[in-house]
């Protein structure tokens, strides 16, 4: 499967951004798909998934509370909706796949930045 993130940009402090990664090849059926970010000079933090099938969400506390993951299961798509966004949110997204709940992460968008201004 092939992953394209897309939805990023550059908001104020308290604005909201909805992050999309779209998939082809395949469906996402079966799949497990996570966001992760990478802040310049950090390493890659892992954020949320959603299981394709069940619709059931995770999120790290770094978002949990603020953030929304959604499927478009005939666009064959995840969202991932940010509200309240930070300065410290700011980093690269990007969103994986992985079969199942192996935590395998085999495939990966190319990663679209949110830039968050105070």
């Amino acid at each position: 499967v092939q992953l394209q993130a897309s939805g990023g940009g550059l908001v104020q402090a308290g604005e909201s951004l909805r992050l999309s990664c779209a998939a082809s090849g395949r469906t996402l059926n079966a799949y497990t798909v996570g966001w992760f970010r990478q802040a310049t000079g950090k390493e890659r933090e892992f954020v949320g998934r959603v299981g394709w099938n069940s619709g059931v969400t995770y999120y790290t506390a770094s978002i949990k509370g603020r953030s929304t993951l959604s499927r478009d299961i005939a666009r064959n798509t995840v969202y991932l909706q940010i509200n309240n966004l930070k300065p410290e949110d700011t980093a690269v997204y990007y969103c994986a796949a992985a079969l199942g709940a192996t935590g395998k992460w085999e495939s990966w968008g190319q990663g679209t930045q949110v830039t968050v201004s105070s």
